[in-house]
């Protein structure tokens, strides 16, 4: 990896970021401002208060000039205003590349600056220096500490966390983005085929065999570039290759980026399912980089909207325009919902993870049933839908909700019914496949309203959802 510099205003989390991206990577992290005050022997209040701020910010260049010229990888968290001088700034972007905070909202800044009174001298500079920390390209909208996997959100910072990596990437990945491998980036030990049908043994197998010719050992680790297939099935890879390997999940889909690639879930599909064979095995960093939605079709782009409205059928309406490319903000908090649940119950033993399979029981048998013409966001789109008037007939939700919620699904562009050449009488069928299932009861996570999904057990065998019902209940 390139040295990685972190910077914004004070208090925006630059020093804790740093320690988790540092250990997340296996790199040396580095507190300028601890380098600082360690040469000095004294602390930052004490060098402002003998030297004032030039004397401070000539002991800064100094320290930043030896951590930009030694070897080896880093992680290097500012000060928040490190790179104020042009040269400094020459120097971090020539040693590697800058990442600026988001700035948090006046009141989270104000809450942070005085949990620690005294420890930043200049106090509040975000307002003054917002169009200096705005020249910087490389943006960081959000992250998360999942215990045993940082996720990352932002624009133009996966190259320089895959610089050095060996990767194993989706084909039409790599034929778009050249620069990530190669010379500088990434090695490519592995190209994978694109599309669901390739999610199988024999694509996991043919990676065991990429990562004993890369020599790969249990104490390295592999990146994942690509969508959601490519993650499932490196991740399944990295966790059965000797007993367990580190892995990074860097999503390159608005679908993988608020749903597949947080959260550890990894696996491959069988015939008889999506799905079905797969292990628990977290990334130790996600890099989600909105960068890439610059080249998915508007087509693509909707099925990752589906899984944001999911989202807001967990957590809650959430602002932003409907259709479109959404921002990596947009991204971060819709993927703060999945992050929270997650939390609470990583390994799925509690009940409460079963909340982000609303529309997926429905979902996943019409994927199924259409030899998957038909796309995973356009399934879990009809599967919310048709759930939510599973709800509405069995008293959960108002007879008004089915057509809140498509309404919502088709301002996406996405469909809300089952296409008529599906087959409604083998639905009720394939969902017995479910891996929710004990026997013939099957779990649905019910959407039931904005921020009420409702865990209901359904016996398949004896009632009939499906069988024979030809029109929705709207």
């Amino acid at each position: 990896m390139k040295k990685i510099f972190l910077y914004g205003a004070p208090a925006s989390g630059k020093t804790t970021l740093g320690a988790l991206l540092a250990g997340a990577l296996g790199a040396r992290h580095v507190d300028l401002d601890a380098e600082i005050a360690a040469s000095a022997g004294r602390s930052i209040p004490e060098i402002f208060a003998a030297e004032g701020e030039a004397g401070f910010r000539g002991r800064e260049a100094a320290a930043l000039a030896a951590v930009c010229a030694a070897d080896g990888a880093a992680v290097v968290s500012l000060g928040g205003g490190s790179l104020l001088r042009d040269a400094n700034r020459w120097l971090c972007e020539r040693a590697g590349e800058v990442f600026c905070l988001r700035t948090p909202s006046d009141e989270e800044l104000q809450r942070r600056l005085g949990a620690a009174p005294g420890s930043r001298p200049l106090g509040d500079r975000a307002r003054e220096r917002a169009a200096h920390y705005a020249s910087f390209p490389r943006r960081i909208e959000g992250w998360f500490d999942l215990g045993n996997s940082l996720v990352v959100v932002g624009r133009g910072i996966a190259g320089a966390v895959l610089a050095g990596e060996r990767a194993a990437a989706d084909e039409t990945v790599a034929r778009l983005y050249p620069g990530l491998f190669g010379d500088g980036g990434a090695r490519l030990v592995a190209s994978i085929p694109s599309g669901e049908r390739h999610k199988n043994v024999g694509t996991v197998s043919s990676l065991w065999s990429a990562f004993a010719a890369a020599g790969l050992g249990r104490r390295d680790r592999v990146a994942a570039v690509g969508g959601g297939v490519t993650g499932d099935i490196v991740g399944f890879a990295s966790a059965t290759w000797m007993r367990g390997m580190d892995w990074i999940n860097v999503p390159t889909t608005l679908l993988s980026m608020v749903d597949a690639s947080t959260g550890g879930k990894t696996g491959f599909d069988l015939p008889e399912g999506k799905n079905l064979v797969g292990a628990f095995h977290s990334p130790r960093l996600v890099v989600v980089d909105a960068d890439f939605l610059a080249t998915l079709p508007p087509e693509t782009l909707r099925q990752g909207r589906a899984e944001m409205v999911k989202h807001e059928l967990v957590g809650g309406r959430l602002p932003g325009a409907a259709g479109g490319m959404p921002s990596a903000e947009e991204i971060a908090a819709n993927l703060a919902v999945k992050v929270g649940v997650v939390k609470e119950d990583p390994f799925e033993r509690t009940g409460r993870r079963m909340v982000l399979n609303c529309g997926h029981t429905v979902g996943h048998a019409v994927e199924a049933l259409s030899g998957y013409r038909i796309s995973h966001g356009e399934a879990v789109a009809i599967g919310c839908c048709e759930e939510a008037r599973i709800a509405a007939r069995r008293g959960l939700a108002p007879a008004s909700w089915p057509a809140e919620i498509a309404a919502r699904f088709a301002s996406e562009e996405l469909p809300t019914e089952i296409p008529p050449e599906i087959d409604r009488n083998r639905i009720d069928e394939t969902m017995k496949g479910d891996k929710k299932r004990a026997g013939d009861v099957v779990a649905f996570a019910l959407p039931c309203g904005w921020s009420d999904v409702r865990i209901e057990n359904i016996d398949l065998g004896a009632e009939t959802l499906f069988h024979n019902r030809t029109t929705p209940c709207a």
